[in-house]
């Protein structure tokens, strides 16, 4: 028989219980032997330090692009340049899409300083019709921040819209 006593009892013990957990997940910070290191703020790999010796800086020519209109199922490629304004060679780390629809590409060797250089990327705009506005994240060794956005709109029009549609709109008599 579950009497008062008994509740009270079980009360206590679950919070005993909980607080033993609670207890065990705390750390003492100053216990633990790790060193901090100064570290750029969306490096691709966060675990290493930035020597501000090999950063340089970026001058975006495209970073907002309009690629009008087109047609349901069409691939587009966009290309955004930048050029290297900075006295180090400019590493383009990682571009990463805001969305599965667009790939982006970065170049593979440095930009030399005074150099231009180019992202591609590809968007599939298959089952994307109206308005579509998609970035890319971008991060290289720049300073004052490794973190760019660069952007491209885009409006694709449905198979039945269009100079170039390859069906007839659906009509419904009434």
């Amino acid at each position: 028989m579950i009497t008062s006593v008994n509740v009270q009892k079980i009360k206590i013990l679950f919070v005993a219980f909980v607080s033993v957990l609670w207890m065990s997940c705390i750390t003492d910070d100053s216990k633990t032997a790790t060193t901090k290191v100064p570290l750029a703020a969306g490096t691709a790999d966060p675990g290493k330090p930035v020597d501000p010796a090999t950063l340089t800086t970026i001058q975006w020519i495209d970073s907002v692009l309009d690629k009008g209109n087109v047609l349901e199922g069409t691939k587009v490629e966009v290309m955004f340049r930048f050029k290297n304004t900075g006295t180090k060679p400019l590493v383009i780390e990682s571009t990463k899409a805001s969305c599965g629809c667009t790939v982006a590409e970065k170049p593979e060797e440095p930009v030399m300083p005074g150099q231009e250089g180019r992202i591609k990327a590809i968007f599939n705009s298959q089952g994307r019709t109206g308005s579509n506005h998609k970035t890319v994240t971008v991060i290289a060794n720049t300073s004052p921040s490794p973190n760019h956005i660069v952007e491209f709109n885009v409006n694709v029009l449905g198979k039945t819209e269009g100079p170039k549609a390859t069906t007839a709109p659906d009509t419904k008599q009434f």
